[in-house]
This record gives C-alpha cells, sequence and structure tokens, in this order.
C-alpha cells in the first residue's frame, strides 16, 4: 500500500498541529503536583537527550570542510545573531501598545535562537541555490547557538523572563552544553547507529519537543499567566512578526546581493539567515524561563509556522528565476530535524 502523506496543498505544518494539540491538553488537563515533578523531570531528561543527538549527528569533518567558505557563513551567524536581536530590541518601542511585557519578552527571545538546519536546506534546494552552504550555515548556527543564546539571553533579557541567574546559566551548561559535547565525543562509536535509525530518532526528537511543551504550558496554565493575553494582543504579535520576517527576508536577499555574492549563496543565506529553529528554541526556552517558558515559546511557535508558509512561496518562485535553468538541481540530504516544510514534503527545522 501506498503510505499517506501530508497533502502538499495544505497551508499549515502537521507538526504544528500537533504542538496546538499539546497546548490545547496543556490547557483542559494541566499537569499538578507529583504529575507536574514527573513532566518537569521527563522534560529536563528529554532536553537533555536532545542535545546529546545533536551532538551525535553533527559531523566534524564536514563542518571543518566548511570553513572554506567563511563568508557566507559569517553572513548567515551575523544575520542570526546580530541584525535579528537589534531587531528585536528596536521592538521594545512597540510595549505596551502592541505587546505584553511578557509577548514583548517572548518576541525578543526568538531573535536570539539559532537557524534552523533541514528547512534551510529543502528550500534552498527548491529553490535551486547552494545546498552544501546551507548545510554548513544552518549547522553552524545551531552549534554556535548553543553559547550564543544564553549569553544574549543573560545581557539582553536579564531578568525580565524567568530570572536569568548564576543557576540558570549552571541548568544551561548542564542540560545543553554537556549532553551535546558528549554526542560529539562519541560520534565515533554511535554515529552509524544514529545514520542507520534517523527515521525513529526522529520521532524520539518530535516526541520530546512536544514534552518540553506540554511541561512548559502547564506551568504556565497553574501560575494563570495566560490571563495575560488577549486575542488583540496575539494579532498585534503576528503584525510584528510579518513585519519581522518581511525585513529579514528583504535584508538576507539584497544585503547578499551588495556582497556579490552568487546566485546560489544568496539563495542559501536568505534561507538559512531569516529563520530561526522552533527545535532548539524550545528546549532553550524552558531551561531559561521555568514556569514564564509558555508565553515566551509562543512568538517562536508562530514564527515557525509563518516563515515555512512564506519561504515555500519564495522557493517556488526562485525555481522559475531564469537563472535557476542555468543552476543544477542538489539532492537534499536526510537530516532530521522537526517536521514537513510546507508544501515541500521534507522535514523543517
Amino acid at each position: 500500500m501506498k503510505r499517506l502523506q501530508w497533502p502538499s496543498w495544505m497551508p499549515i505544518d502537521p507538526y504544528i498541529l500537533l504542538l496546538l494539540g499539546t497546548v490545547g491538553l496543556a490547557a483542559l488537563f494541566p499537569a499538578r503536583g507529583t504529575g507536574a515533578d514527573v513532566a518537569s523531570g521527563g522534560s529536563t531528561a528529554a532536553i537533555a537527550f536532545l542535545f546529546f543527538l545533536y551532538g551525535a549527528r553533527l559531523s566534524t569533518r564536514e563542518a571543518v570542510e566548511g570553513l572554506k567558505h567563511w563568508r557566507l557563513h559569517g553572513t548567515v551567524l551575523a544575520c542570526t545573531f546580530v541584525v535579528f536581536p537589534l531587531l528585536g530590541l528596536a521592538a521594545r518601542g512597540l510595549e505596551p501598545v502592541f505587546l505584553t511585557h511578557n509577548l514583548y519578552t517572548g518576541l525578543l527571545f526568538l531573535t536570539l535562537v539559532p537557524s534552523t538546519i533541514q528547512s534551510s536546506i529543502a528550500f534552498t534546494s527548491i529553490a535551486r541555490g547552494n545546498v552544501p552552504a546551507a548545510i554548513c550555515a544552518g549547522s553552524f548556527s545551531s552549534l554556535a547557538g548553543i553559547v550564543i543564546t544564553p549569553l544574549l539571553a543573560a545581557s539582553l533579557l536579564g531578568n525580565s523572563g524567568g530570572g536569568f541567574s548564576a543557576h540558570a546559566l549552571i541548568k544551561i551548561v548542564l542540560q545543553l552544553l554537556v549532553p551535546f559535547v558528549a554526542g560529539q565525543v562519541l560520534r565515533p562509536w554511535i554515529g552509524g547507529f544514529v545514520t542507520r535509525h534517523k527515521k525513529v530518532l526522529g520521532y524520539v526528537d518530535r516526541g520530546s519537543i512536544l514534552l518540553v511543551v506540554y511541561t512548559a504550558f502547564s506551568e504556565g496554565m497553574v501560575q494563570g499567566i495566560w490571563h495575560q493575553v488577549s486575542p488583540v494582543r496575539l494579532a498585534g504579535l503576528l503584525v510584528v512578526e510579518a513585519a519581522l520576517l518581511a525585513v529579514m527576508l528583504t535584508l538576507t536577499w539584497y544585503g547578499a546581493k551588495a556582497l556579490r555574492f552568487n546566485r546560489g549563496d544568496r539563495i542559501a543565506i536568505q534561507f538559512a539567515g531569516s529563520k530561526k529553529s522552533l527545535a532548539s528554541g524550545l528546549p532553550m526556552a524552558s531551561v531559561l524561563f521555568g514556569a514564564h517558558a509558555s508565553l515566551a515559546v509562543l512568538p517562536l511557535m508562530l514564527f515557525h509556522q509563518m516563515q515555512l508558509m512564506v519561504c515555500a512561496v519564495i522557493a517556488r518562485r526562485r525555481a522559475h528565476d531564469p537563472e535557476a535553468a542555468e543552476t543544477p538541481t542538489t539532492p537534499v540530504p536526510p537530516v532530521a530535524e522537526s517536521r514537513i516544510a510546507v508544501g515541500t514534503g521534507r522535514r523543517s527545522g
């Protein structure tokens, strides 16, 4: 029998539907008491395992090879960790007219997380761009984000999120950095196993993230922080995020052109430099914000779906550019991250 696939015309990433269903479950049946302790412990273990897998998957040899294209990777990193945060800081003027303090904190956190890997690769491939560059750029961004994102959060968010402190920094090191390094160290022995079972481990990835979301939103329900969000505020958040995405898509495309990158590199820069990773951001938010994580990840969840929908349209249009006919299509390698990109039939970050 032919395996069922998500319809290409469906405008919503199916994994987003699972995330929304998990949010609804947390709203109706939040974890309390002993259940909350069990969910919290499971979430902590899931986050550590996620970053262990990230470390086990990253090929050190490929990363070193990718350093040869340092101008492109430096441009993507600058977009991800400099331009994005500056725009996030500029959005502070929208508080409290368009955004509440907690929603703005979540928006600022969104600008600090690393770029995606697989969706950047998928869209770059569809648009006939430089796929190897997109692979390395996404990998470098994810690797750098393990260190840069917490440091940026400490300096820009301060105590506005969940109370960033030395204790929070220790938690980040133990839950994120140590498992990642352990995965890298053990890669020579377990790398083959991870590659052979990438499909099953991909389900483990997504299941772990769903557990993190359930725990975060349960804590938010118990704390009563969702009473602070109104439909009008959510609409304002969507407008702000749409403007943020439009600005970054424009800057990455025309900025790369001004820097005299060729067409293939410009496509890789646009897709890798304009997006944010849900897979990396959710676990980091859980560690950084604690009980406030639910509001902190809401802007990231909305932005993730928006970027998939918009980039799917852009990638298709780029594929029909006159220059695209002269560019051979590079196959998309099987890198597992989050789910299916809108209308692409491939996984997304």
